[in-house]
């Protein structure tokens, strides 16, 4: 275990591309929170919201199961556009659960968000590390990064992070060396091959998946940009075997073209943060945009499958 999950405090940080304005209003506005707020599935319906030192937040999280999570949030420090602290999941039969303290700051246009979640004991904080990850409650703060974009350019796209134990060089190594991209990107189940490998500024990339058995599956990558060590962005396109564009074998309605960015910040020495942002690209029709949104709880399950698949391969290397 390491001395971060010895700590009693849990740690988020986001940057948000939008003003700290508009990132303390989606956390304060009863309306822009619902459309956010929770776990991938899960909807928020606000009884009462007094914000101010002294007020509370009382509401429900609705589960895509059906189960109704009563909440109350005691706020103890509301410094509009810079600080939120708060008690966090009182009810009137339960004590909070742990303390939050908020920072927003502005970073060049961009807006950081500074989070901690304070827990009575080190056992306490691993154990409700667990029940976030089960639940998938950090993407909370990727629908928080889709609901902003949308707000700004009336876009849809799909965000997910996740922070890796391993040097900012490493794991940009990971995404533009073939022979480690390989062995964490497919779908588990799944292995990867490259027919032919451009990882490079204007370059393409071609290969195939397949599970052995029944599915194999061809696709290319176009490399937009490649900024070592923090960016990467590239299209990709699902292909027969001849290279010529085709449609996912299993959704013939998703995109024909998505466009993944993906960036690169450095959390300390040997920690990572990758955020993936991805969207449609070119020419899209009602009936895929549909599809893609309908389909961002799938791709939370995808990403965090090979995200798994990266930590494993990262304690190989």
């Amino acid at each position: 275990m390491s001395d971060r999950n010895k700590s009693n405090e849990i740690t988020i940080t986001r940057i948000y591309d939008a003003p700290v304005q508009a990132v303390w209003d989606a956390w304060t506005d009863p309306e822009q929170v619902a459309q956010w707020w929770g776990p991938r599935g899960f909807t928020l319906t606000t009884q009462s919201k007094d914000l101010r030192p002294g007020g509370s937040w009382v509401y429900t999280m609705h589960g895509p199961d059906g189960v109704d999570y009563p909440n109350k949030t005691l706020y103890l420090e509301v410094e509009k556009y810079s600080k939120l602290v708060y008690d966090h999941g009182a009810s009137d039969d339960r004590p909070p659960m742990f303390r939050v303290t908020v920072l927003f700051s502005e970073r060049k246009g961009k807006t950081k968000m500074e989070m901690s979640m304070t827990l009575p004991t080190p056992e306490a904080a691993e154990e409700t590390r667990k029940f976030i990850k089960k639940a998938g409650g950090d993407s909370t703060w990727d629908r928080l990064a889709e609901y902003l974009d949308k707000e700004s350019s009336g876009k849809e796209k799909f965000v997910i992070n996740r922070t890796f134990d391993a040097p900012l060089e490493l794991m940009f190594d990971m995404w533009t060396d073939p022979k480690h991209f390989s062995q964490w990107l497919p779908p588990t189940g799944f292995r990867m091959e490259f027919i032919r490998s451009g990882i490079k500024p204007g370059g393409s990339s071609f290969y195939f998946m397949t599970d052995d058995r029944k599915v194999k599956m061809y696709g290319r990558l176009e490399y937009l940009r490649i900024d070592r060590p923090d960016h990467i962005v590239y299209t990709q396109q699902f292909c027969d075997e001849n290279e010529k564009v085709a449609r996912h074998p299993m959704a013939p309605t998703w995109p024909e073209t998505m466009l993944t960015n993906v960036e690169f910040v450095e959390e300390g020495p040997e920690r990572t943060r990758v955020t993936v942002t991805w969207e449609p690209y070119g020419k899209v029709t009602p009936e895929e945009l549909e599809t893609f949104i309908k389909s961002k709880s799938g791709m939370t399950q995808g990403w965090t499958g090979s995200f798994d698949k990266l930590d494993a391969h990262l304690s190989k290397s």
